[in-house]
């Protein structure tokens, strides 16, 4: 920086101003004819030498001082020169701390700044670096800091001593001003760090707020236009950006996020595509080559709600994940589940908890109960469409806003949501011509459908991320062996699945109606084999599949074991989450709870009230009105 050159008061009568350099300042900031406050150090035959800043010291000659002096004293001095092996010569300016009027201005140091996004063509030389620490994890040997500037993230090495914590005052969330030597760690770039401080006062607001706006820009998702022209889609256009900036700002503030998702097809083709997005986004910000594995994880969920039991896991994970390796908490992504009443338990238990939770879905919702829960809802009954418009369809939108390159990757995944959750949407067409494009029939997309239901049901609760991109022939999976897998997957499913009807048909209970639809009922704790696929939902889905082939009819069939029912309805307009909610209040102390879509879902009770409940809502499922394409069937005369 230039500065006007100051001494005694001038022909004005102006105060003098003399220069305090900061301790961090080196010689880079120190100017000729520029009064400096300077304070001695050391005294000897041919003068004295004095320190400006911590590594900005010189002499002063005996030649041109006058009077005495002594270390630890206080003088003005302004640069002589500068020597060839660079040492610094100072001269005193004529300005006496003690009596004369003068203004102290602080110098700090001017740091040329070097973003992560230009590490590797300064590796081996020393930079300097300002961003905010996201993660600090302590290994046997140094401490790495994590520092998020308007780039990208880096890890930076700091050693004090074998397993000693290096810097132990600073934290995540400190704005910190990094200097050192940028170097080649295991394929990723590492800074050694020479110094590391924290910012404070300007610095640290400056910085701040340069922080701020970069990542809000970097944070925008990309500007797409969808796989097909859906109108219904577009009302939810505008909540998926919300959610794409939201997730691509967590990843550049560096925290974690965990996807829990339904444990089926839908669910998988929802979660696979937005994982991979991220995993991308990931790899582009972070200079660690591992980070994707660290800062993603997705795991399935069987019931279809957020349990309890997965809630405690995930959060005893994130507080070890923040004890032994510094990770801030995740952001928790729910993915064709967590709309419901039934998961305020676990969000509550969350909420005590710096873990924002952002829910997609397409079941029915109970917004009252969620809504102060979430930090993002996106759910077509929210803009008065429905289940029709599967997660797993929206989420591939999702996706394709955070990582766009994706998408010749992803245009046969909404159909193969739609046949796995049996969507009616008026836009399934479109997304069947648009998966045969690529090479998918109607025939491969239910053989990719049912094997994904194999495995999900094998999996339990294991992701199987290379086997499931692998079924949904995503991430270069090798096409042969795609091809292969499904086809042996499929054909189990198939086998399993007639294996299982053709013992349980004969158990199968009729009755018809007074509004002519067809009521089946199944005890598939008796009447079907156990803790092997297809499980009761999948069995209880079999059956009325069957049925509906076989009448034509509107048709509701009801899978029940000791405590639940699985409920399906096709050509009844059930609205299933209300019928439990009515039961809730109609049948106290039976513990009723459930939901799911309108015509789609489970009910769960006490096993002592489990014939009132089930009498209870055939009750109400008689008098629901038969959709007109399949009542076909004239109601039964009183």
């Amino acid at each position: 920086m230039t500065r006007d050159s100051a001494g005694c008061s001038g022909e004005d009568g102006d105060v003098s101003v003399v220069y305090d350099l900061a301790a961090e300042c080196t010689a880079s900031d120190v100017e000729p004819d520029t009064p400096y406050l300077a304070e001695i150090n050391g005294i000897v035959e041919y003068g004295i030498f004095v320190d400006l800043s911590d590594t900005v010291s010189g002499l002063v000659h005996e030649s041109v001082l006058e009077g005495t002096f002594g270390v630890g004293q206080e003088l003005v001095v302004e640069l002589e020169e500068v020597r060839d092996n660079g040492d610094m010569a100072f001269q005193p300016v004529d300005i006496d701390l003690e009596d004369d009027e003068y203004t102290l201005e602080p110098v700090d140091h001017e740091y040329p700044l070097t973003g992560t996004d230009r590490l590797q063509a300064n590796v081996g030389e020393q930079i300097h670096l300002e961003g905010e620490i996201v993660q600090v994890k302590q290994t046997g040997g140094p401490t790495i800091f994590h520092i998020a500037d308007e780039d990208g993230v880096v890890p930076c090495a700091a050693f004090e001593e074998a397993g000693v914590r290096a810097y132990p005052s600073l934290e995540v969330g400190d704005v910190v001003r990094v200097t050192g030597t940028p170097e080649n760690r295991e394929g990723s770039v590492q800074i050694e760090v020479d110094g590391l401080s924290t910012l404070e006062g300007d610095d640290a607001r400056d910085a701040r707020d340069r922080l701020d706006a970069a990542l809000e820009e970097r944070a925008q998702p990309h500007d797409i236009e969808p796989l097909i022209e859906w109108p219904a889609f577009e009302k939810l256009r505008d909540d998926l950006r919300e959610v794409a900036t939201l997730l691509r700002r967590t990843v550049l503030e560096g925290r974690p996020i965990r996807v829990r998702h339904h444990a089926d097809g839908d669910g998988m083709c929802a979660a696979v595509p937005v994982q991979l997005a991220l995993e991308n986004f990931i790899a582009k910000v972070h200079e660690d080559t591992n980070a994707p594995e660290h800062l993603i994880k997705r795991l399935p969920a069987k019931a279809p709600f957020y349990e309890m039991e997965d809630a405690t896991r995930d959060l005893n994970f994130a507080l070890e994940d923040r004890s032994r390796h510094g990770q801030q908490l995740p952001l928790l992504l729910m993915l064709d589940n967590g709309s419901t009443a039934e998961d305020v338990p676990a969000y509550e238990t969350l909420s005590h908890y710096d873990i924002p939770i952002v829910a997609i879905d397409h079941h029915h919702p109970d917004p009252d109960a969620v809504g102060d829960l979430l930090d993002a809802h996106v759910n077509p009954y929210l803009h008065d469409e429905d289940y029709r418009i599967t997660t797993g369809m929206l989420c591939v939108e999702l996706a394709r806003m955070i990582d766009p390159d994706l998408t010749d990757d992803l245009r046969h995944i909404p159909a193969v949501a739609g046949v796995s959750d049996r969507s009616k949407a008026d836009a399934m067409g479109q997304y069947v011509e648009l998966a045969a494009e690529n090479g998918y029939d109607e025939t491969r997309l239910r053989d990719v459908s049912e094997a994904l239901d194999y495995a999900a049901f094998w999996l339990r609760y294991n992701s199987g991320d290379h086997l499931i991109e692998d079924i949904l022939e995503l991430s270069d999976a090798d096409e042969t062996r795609h091809r292969d897998l499904v086809s042996l997957l499929a054909e189990r499913s198939r086998r399993d699945v007639d294996r299982q009807l053709d013992d349980a048909m004969d158990h199968v209970e009729h009755e018809r109606l007074e509004s002519g639809a067809h009521l089946y009922r199944i005890d598939v704790e008796h009447y079907a084999h156990r803790f092997t696929y297809p499980a009761p939902g999948k069995t209880t889905g079999e059956i009325h599949d069957r049925k509906i082939t076989e009448t034509g009819d509107p048709v509701i069939t009801i899978g029940y074991g000791p405590d639940f029912a699985v409920l399906r309805s096709d050509g009844v307009r059930l609205d299933i989450p209300r019928m439990v909610s009515e039961l809730e209040e109609e049948l106290p102390g039976a513990g009723v709870s459930g939901g799911g879509h309108l015509v789609v879902g489970s009910i769960k009770f006490l096993a002592g009230k489990r014939e009132a409940v089930i009498d209870a809502l055939v009750e109400k499922m008689a008098a629901a009105d038969l959709d007109e394409a399949l009542s076909s069937a004239a109601p039964l005369e009183n």
